[in-house]
């Protein structure tokens, strides 16, 4: 595809943090609404992907889809011949599904620096195409989409989207409904991993609300859409090499009116993979290799929840006051706080705040999800051990969704745990309830 240049405005957010110039030369339509960005890397089946896509029900809006072919400098040379052959592929693809309120795009970017290449710097350049074109078409609060190169749709993925943002006219983001496929043609092996690691990842979300946490979303790159002008003004996308979802989508959570789409569904790929270190493909590998899938210990949360609960007495009361409820902490929680200077960080809060509701937004602004996550890591290395994730999302199940599950889940069975942690999560039960505030 022909690259064109867009030259940018001085001082613009294209100007300051873009990675190149505008590349997709054809005009985007005037009534641009909705942009989805692929980063494809090494993809084997990429036009099963833009076919999921396609068979989705037409938005009102007119929508598009940007494909990042993406690899580094010195590439090996397998994966440039898998490259040039899936953008052999789209591209024919392409020219046989036309349809001016439904475009698809493919840009290629072969000799990515080494430095930086990787799904974090495909994504910005995606995001940022797309960031462009609603500019084009004067549409600041176009809707950019993330998704991945070995993923499918429901539908109504499109559909579901519009109508989402359009209801929510405040929501600056949302973290999309996923279910990783738990059968087909990979070894059985494969299934039992992305199980429990699916598993892991609800129970963590879900442990984190019941503990009070007010920030706490699943934040997967694949399934993810942020409004454009909130893309910019929060820097873009990251170049991390992996996490990148994380980090971006905790820059936007906290503006508020952040939600959860479950209307729709996305299917991410189960499958294994050694490319970042960390994440899907990372932990179905390790379980392949160890046979078993750990988590972060519920007593974690539990201390998350009974800090939480001391809050309203240190905004309140003060330092004094708080210290007493403090003292009862557990050990994990107390010598963590230390070593996170927390005292000074509270009375540098409360010196800049003038009422409770003050209080608690600079408070999670300095106990973020960085410093929850760095919390449960610390408990869980430092106090109460690795445990198997079947045993703590089972014994974590009653305190969200009652007695009534316990003795579904009193044997641990990974998927029927996944099945009903998915059904919470779908019906909007249990999800931020009313320990989500103080």
């Amino acid at each position: 595809m022909s690259a064109k240049s867009i030259q940018p405005q001085s001082g613009t957010y294209f100007e300051r943090l873009s990675f190149c110039e505008g590349q997709i030369a054809a005009p985007p339509h005037p009534e641009l609404g909705l942009v989805a960005v692929i980063p494809s890397f090494n993809e084997p089946d990429l036009v099963g992907t833009l076919e999921s896509l396609w068979n989705c029900e037409r938005p009102g809006c007119a929508a598009e889809v940007i494909v990042v072919l993406n690899s580094p400098i010195g590439c090996d040379a397998g994966i440039l011949r898998q490259n040039e052959q899936t953008l052999k592929e789209a591209s024919a693809w392409i020219a046989q599904h036309a349809d001016p309120r439904l475009t698809f795009h493919v840009v290629h970017f072969p000799n990515l620096p080494r430095k930086h290449a990787g799904v974090g710097l495909a994504r910005k350049i995606g995001m940022d195409e797309a960031a462009r074109r609603f500019d084009e078409v004067k549409k600041p609060n176009g809707i950019i989409a993330g998704f991945d190169a070995d993923c499918r749709c429901d539908a109504n993925y499109l559909t579901a989207m519009e109508r989402h943002f359009r209801a929510q006219p405040r929501c600056p983001g949302c973290s999309v409904y996923f279910e990783h496929p738990l059968e087909g043609p990979l070894e059985p092996k494969v299934y039992e991993a992305i199980a429990a690691y699916e598993l892991h990842l609800r129970y963590y979300t879900q442990a984190l609300r019941y503990a009070g946490f007010p920030h706490a979303y699943h934040t997967i790159g694949s399934c993810m859409a942020v409004r454009a002008t909130v893309y910019k003004k929060q820097g873009g996308m990251n170049k991390r090499q992996a996490g990148e979802d994380f980090y971006f989508l905790h820059k936007v959570i906290p503006l508020g009116g952040f939600a959860d789409l479950t209307a729709t569904r996305v299917m991410p790929s189960p499958r294994p993979s050694d490319r970042v270190p960390f994440g899907t493909g990372k932990a179905v590998l390790d379980f392949l290799h160890e046979q078993k899938s750990v988590t972060y210990p519920l007593e974690a949360f539990l201390d998350l929840k009974a800090f939480f609960e001391v809050l309203p007495t240190l905004s309140a009361c003060g330092i004094k006051a708080g210290l007493s409820g403090l003292r009862s902490m557990s050990d994990a929680m107390q010598s963590f706080l230390d070593k996170q200077n927390f005292w000074k960080a509270l009375e540098e809060i409360r010196k800049n705040t003038a009422n409770e509701d003050t209080f608690r937004s600079r408070f999670f602004r300095w106990f973020n999800a960085f410093m929850a996550m760095k919390f449960v890591h610390y408990a869980r290395d430092n106090h109460y051990g690795v445990p198997g994730v079947e045993h703590e999302a089972a014994r974590l199940l009653p305190l969200i969704a009652g007695e009534r599950h316990v003795a579904a889940t009193a044997d641990g069975a990974v998927c029927e745990l996944l099945r009903i942690y998915r059904a919470l999560e779908r019906d909007g039960k249990g999800i931020h309830g009313d320990s989500t505030t103080f």
